[in-house]
């Protein structure tokens, strides 16, 4: 089994940065990419980026692009997400998630197998 622990999360102004990390621990080699997620208040869970556990095939949701990076450390079982330049609008719980087989659909989250407890991130002045 592989659990997984998000941290990073926390109070951040518009324009500025934050970086998220998620820990897999347990069975870490059977995972095969893994995924952040988020859920604003009152709406639903969306698909931020992913990328195989190799460190490969970076992909990322429209809002995203050019302002976040998803990253891999092979060394210590890490995916980070860095969040620059941060909107109102990217306040949300942010997940991370695993899956054993390559997802068909990276931003469909039945894709993906194992799921954090989740991160808060909230922007604001």
């Amino acid at each position: 089994q592989v659990q997984l622990e998000e941290s990073g999360g926390g109070l951040v102004q518009p324009g500025g940065s934050l970086r998220l990390s998620c820990a897999a621990s347990g069975r870490s080699f059977s995972i095969n990419a893994m995924a952040w997620f988020r859920q604003p208040p009152g709406k639903e869970r969306e698909f931020v980026a992913s990328i195989s556990w190799g460190g490969g095939y970076p992909y990322y949701a429209d809002f995203v692009k050019g302002r976040f990076t998803i990253s891999r450390d092979n060394a210590d079982d890490m995916v980070y997400l860095i969040m620059n330049n941060v909107k109102a609008e990217d306040t949300a719980v942010y997940s991370c998630a695993v899956a054993f087989s390559r997802p068909d659909i990276a931003w469909n989250p039945h894709s993906y197998d194992v799921w954090g407890q989740g991160t808060q991130v909230t922007v604001s002045s």
